[in-house]
């Protein structure tokens, strides 16, 4: 039997009681010696990655069944995937991201961490073999609250000027406009953020997509809920109405570009609702953590509306209305 200085309470030591009955050997010892080991690391992670130019942003989600380690991952981009190598090697976990999911040429990328009391630190390497540290904090539970008081709506924007928003380039030859009472996604340009920050909120706005293209409204800079009219098929966590790689609009709903269209959101913790013309599609449904192009990780804090503006074409946007809730008593 391997024995170690870990953190697990009373589930831990079970499992390590199960070790001892099995005798250390054998395929129970083995299983409960593997449970054993990958305890501490199992749970939903907020990521940080520091990186020679700035810190960005990752999630994943450990789990165990029958024995085998399974990482679920979003990237610094992207959707939720599961990776298809894991592991607790002694002390430490490692998983590994395709190269075909980074961006890369030659090389997987590769993470490997401790467990150092409340936290997993770690590294792996930039796209240049720079070593890039990482660190993970337990995601927060971000309970509903059943009764929230609301407080008075807020315009973020009514169709004259960007005063409530800034651009996340400066000098851009690529801006937002204001055309006929509405914003204009650049197309692969900045995105637009709100100046003010905001916990629980509900959110009114009007969007119209022109053909082909995709933008996306974050919360809190966080969790994207899609605006797309993509060419390329995609499954339904990543099409309109989704909370990107994460929650399906259900009923599934139609694109129709070039329409002007209404979302109504309600985020309470990490409890989202979408209204989309007036109909729901997403009721009540837990967020299980940030999407990819989130701004930061750190979940518990007030965050920005953003609009993205760097993907392919144009989205206008108009109405934009927010109502943010009283703080609790």
């Amino acid at each position: 039997m391997r024995t170690k200085t870990v953190h697990g309470g009373g589930a831990l030591l079970s499992l390590l009681l199960l070790t001892l009955a099995a005798g250390g050997s054998g395929e129970a010892g083995a299983a409960a010696a593997a449970e054993a080991d990958a305890l501490p690391f199992l749970g939903r992670w907020d990521l940080t990655l520091s990186t020679p130019g700035h810190e960005l942003a990752s999630w994943i989600e450990v789990s165990q069944a029958g024995g085998a380690l399974t990482v679920r991952m979003v990237g610094r981009w992207g959707h939720a995937r599961v990776l298809p190598q894991a592991e607790i090697i002694g002390d430490r976990i490692r998983f590994i991201s395709p190269k075909e999911e980074e961006g890369r040429a030659d090389t997987d990328m590769v993470f490997e961490a401790r467990r150092v009391g409340a936290q997993l630190l770690g590294d792996t390497t930039g796209p240049d073999g720079t070593v890039w540290k990482w660190r993970g904090v337990r995601a927060p539970a971000l309970k509903d609250r059943p009764a929230v008081q609301w407080g008075s709506p807020i315009t973020l924007f009514d169709g004259q000027d960007m005063t409530a928003w800034r651009m996340n380039e400066a000098g851009t030859t690529h801006p937002w406009l204001i055309k006929e009472g509405a914003l204009i996604s650049p197309g692969q340009g900045p995105d637009l953020l709100t100046v003010a920050q905001f916990g629980d909120f509900k959110l009114h706005l009007e969007f119209n997509c022109g053909a082909g293209a995709n933008s996306g409204i974050y919360l809190r800079g966080r969790y994207e809920v899609q605006v797309e009219d993509d060419a390329v098929p995609e499954t339904p966590d990543m099409r309109l109405g989704s909370v990107y790689g994460f929650l399906t609009p259900t009923p599934p709903v139609s694109r129709d570009p070039g329409v002007w269209r209404t979302y109504d959101i309600t985020l309470i913790g990490r409890n989202i609702t979408v209204v989309l013309d007036g109909r729901t599609i997403i009721d009540h449904q837990d967020i299980p953590g940030i999407t990819g192009g989130a701004l930061d990780s750190h979940e518990a804090l007030p965050g920005p509306i953003y609009l993205q503006g760097g993907e392919v074409g144009h989205v206008a946007f108009r109405n934009i209305v927010i109502t943010p809730a009283r703080a609790s008593p």
